[in-house]
């Protein structure tokens, strides 16, 4: 009875601070899936990574919200619909409601059959910009947590480096605690330039925070 009663006031403050979360507010004025658009708009804003004519791939794609608005970047004055120019295709484990003009693969990027889906998407272009805004299922216990986030955040190092053009970015989410200086420095083995971003729409209470690597080395 007292796990129960302790998960009912864990979700009871949550429901609370997500119906004062101004950032929860915005997006839904703005029609965006979920608060963290706005983590990418301010990334985006500070280093114009996102622009029209790019090949750009979200990786963990779902709900959507990152594809959300790196769509409203390819698309003329930043609208909500209409066409692209660009091609923006978005791949999760998880399902996704479809937005215009993505393409969306569900499956693992790893496997050989989607990445022949992926390449068709692109037309064998090379991709500009990959943003990963994936985490796993956290645990509770700091060195497992640790580890999965890590692994996820190789995954998507990986990906870039095999995937970007050599002038290309990756936006990739992290947390800081145990590895995280290991993954700013597997950005600095990949990238020219590594920045590290903490956005406003980023919860104080919340260790993630973001590396961008600009320029495969």
């Amino acid at each position: 009875m007292k796990i129960q009663t302790k998960s009912k006031k864990v979700n009871k403050a949550w429901m609370h601070q997500q119906a004062n979360d101004p950032w929860v507010r915005l997006a839904h004025k703005e029609g965006y899936r979920a608060r963290a658009a706005y983590k990418l708009k301010e990334i985006d804003e500070r280093l114009h990574l996102l622009r029209p004519g790019q090949v750009i791939v979200d990786l963990g794609s779902t709900p959507g919200a990152w594809s959300q608005y790196a769509r409203r970047r390819l698309a003329p004055q930043g609208a909500a619909a209409g066409a692209l120019d660009g091609t923006l295709v978005a791949l999760d484990l998880l399902e996704m409601e479809p937005i215009e003009g993505v393409t969306f693969l569900q499956g693992d990027f790893r496997e050989d059959e989607v990445l022949a889906r992926l390449r068709e998407a692109v037309a064998g272009r090379p991709v500009d910009v990959v943003i990963s805004d994936m985490a796993p299922n956290l645990s509770g216990v700091a060195a497992v947590d640790g580890a999965r986030i890590s692994h996820l955040v190789e995954l998507a190092v990986e990906f870039a480096a095999h995937h970007l053009h050599h002038d290309g970015a990756l936006v990739a989410k992290v947390f800081h605690g145990s590895g995280y200086a290991q993954l700013v420095e597997l950005f600095r083995q990949h990238f020219r330039a590594v920045k590290v971003i903490k956005p406003k729409a980023s919860r104080d209470q919340s260790a993630e925070t973001y590396l961008v690597g600009l320029g495969l080395r």
